[in-house]
């Protein structure tokens, strides 16, 4: 879970008073004396309307928090004249019959199965009760390496693919203490190709799995972690202390806990639909229609903005990276 969508859902709460400020400036026209009718029209382009309402839209998607109105009104010129150029593209391409091109034919429908299905996740997730205080307080209880004894590590560290003996020489490597630079020159010496390098990195950044391992070395220590296909030695360079206050981090668990939550509700509402579902696997995937029906699809995203689908990496797996 991390800090950054967290940000991202405060960006959403400011667009739309952002929003709410824009539709007032651009709707209000005449004075008291005539009192003419307010319009959501902003442009014409030819026989057809550019509203307010696009422009809202856009702005709501852009990091346009805390603008003044000055600002908010020039932004949102900004985005008109970019909606004109867009429509005239518009214009343009449906003169050239390009609408009906197939190319273009299957990315409209493409965009169109995306939104729907977008939608659908969307109310799901928007039906689901908010976390408790108690839930959010546990969690800050629960992870005191994310918040209050959160760290920020410089890591030097080297990644080897996995082979026999491997593991344990690395381990020796860091059981002896030896600079990195040591294990680097002996796995060149052996012909062992390496990627190495080394980074500063909050705890935050790190996935959980790893977090507490990591929390619990000193400076100056190693470690060597595991996987099917590599081998990780880690080695912390230095750290230091960098807590986050209860008052600041529950907002932020809070839109984290409403994530995770959201993403789970979704993922078992498209396993019951495909439970019920009849799926037919054909062609070349027909030989795999046992083992891949029985399987969730993972290309399933959460729902926006719900969950940073576009970051692809899982808010839980990746420490806090969900609350950012």
């Amino acid at each position: 879970m991390t800090l950054s969508h967290i940000r991202n859902s405060q960006t959403l709460v400011a667009s739309a008073m952002l929003t709410a400020a824009l539709a007032l400036g651009l709707s209000a026209c005449g004075n008291k004396d005539d009192k003419k009718a307010a319009t959501q029209v902003a442009a014409k382009v030819g026989s057809e309307e550019i509203s307010v309402h696009q422009i809202n839209q856009v702005l709501s998607r852009s990091n346009s928090g805390g603008a003044s109105p000055a600002a908010v009104q020039a932004m949102s010129r900004e985005v008109l004249e970019k909606l004109i150029d867009q429509q005239l593209a518009v214009d343009q391409a449906t003169e050239d019959k390009l609408h009906r091109s197939p190319e273009v034919v299957a990315q409209i429908e493409a965009s169109r199965r995306d939104i729907l299905a977008r939608a659908y996740m969307q109310k799901v997730a928007g039906a689901l009760p908010k976390p408790s205080a108690e839930e959010i307080k546990k969690y800050y209880a629960e992870h005191p390496q994310l918040f209050s004894e959160r760290r920020i590590f410089s890591v030097q560290e080297i990644v080897v693919p996995a082979a026999p003996g491997l593991a344990d020489q690395l381990r020796a490597f860091a059981a002896s203490g030896k600079p990195i630079v040591d294990v680097a020159n002996w796995l060149k010496s052996k012909g062992i190709k390496f990627d190495g390098g080394s980074a500063t990195r909050a705890a935050e950044q790190i996935p959980l799995e790893r977090l507490a391992q990591i929390h619990a070395m000193k400076d100056g220590q190693s470690l060597v972690m595991e996987s099917p296909q590599a081998i990780t030695l880690i080695r912390l360079a230095s750290s230091q202390s960098s807590p986050v206050a209860e008052a600041a981090a529950l907002p932020r668990i809070e839109q984290f806990l409403t994530n995770q939550r959201a993403a789970e509700a979704v993922a078992a509402h498209i396993k019951q639909l495909r439970a019920a579902a009849k799926i037919s696997y054909m062609g070349e995937f027909a030989r795999n229609d046992a083992g891949t029906a029985a399987t969730p699809a993972p290309a399933v995203a959460s729902p926006a903005p719900v969950a940073p689908a576009t970051d692809a990496k899982t808010a839980i797996e990746k420490g806090v990276a969900g609350l950012k």
